[in-house]
């Protein structure tokens, strides 16, 4: 009896572990083509893909009286899921790609400055819901940049549009840095 239960704990961690996929956090220093692990789409007429998101978590405490929001807000790249066809992994894609990975952490950042600016009794009775509405309202806003992006610079051929977004999405990040620090 004892050998069948350790089996299916074994097996159930095993899963568990299974389903748990690799996160990169967002660091200044970037992202390589070794991070890019999944297969390429051979069927895609892009040359990669980067899949990157915004993860956050939150609790309300109550400390000798006083309510505080605490929460965690992350930007994360998921290699599983990002790719790049091979001899398309040179430097100027791979700008592109870290630029997607950029307007995520961009995002991940208003996301924490909108936090850091609720009081707890906006939140009402039902805090989740409040919170969850703003983490949509700022996952809608970085899915339309990406688009945005992608369109502008013709998913990177337009060289001129690159460089213009390099420099705002650089601007951007910096102007939310003082408040994330």
């Amino acid at each position: 009896m004892k050998l069948y239960l350790i089996i299916i704990f074994s097996l159930a961690l095993t899963l568990v572990s299974a389903q748990v996929q690799e996160k990169i956090f967002w660091q200044e220093d970037g992202l390589s083509w070794n991070d890019f692990k999944s297969a390429p789409n051979q069927s895609s007429s892009f040359h990669a893909n980067t899949s990157a998101g915004i993860s956050y978590s939150w609790g309300i405490k109550n400390s000798n009286g006083i309510i505080e929001l605490n929460y965690e807000v992350l930007s994360f790249f998921n290699p599983e899921n990002s790719w790049v066809k091979p001899g398309s992994d040179n430097k100027y894609l791979l700008q592109h790609e870290q630029l997607h990975f950029d307007i995520t952490e961009l995002h991940a950042r208003k996301l924490r400055k909108k936090l850091s600016e609720i009081k707890v009794n906006q939140l009402g009775k039902d805090p989740k819901t409040v919170l969850n509405n703003l983490y949509q309202a700022i996952e809608r806003e970085r899915a339309l940049m990406q688009q945005k992006y992608d369109r502008e610079t013709k998913h990177s051929l337009n060289k001129e549009a690159e460089a213009k977004w390099q420099e705002f999405v650089k601007r951007e990040l910096k102007k939310f840095e003082v408040m994330n620090s």
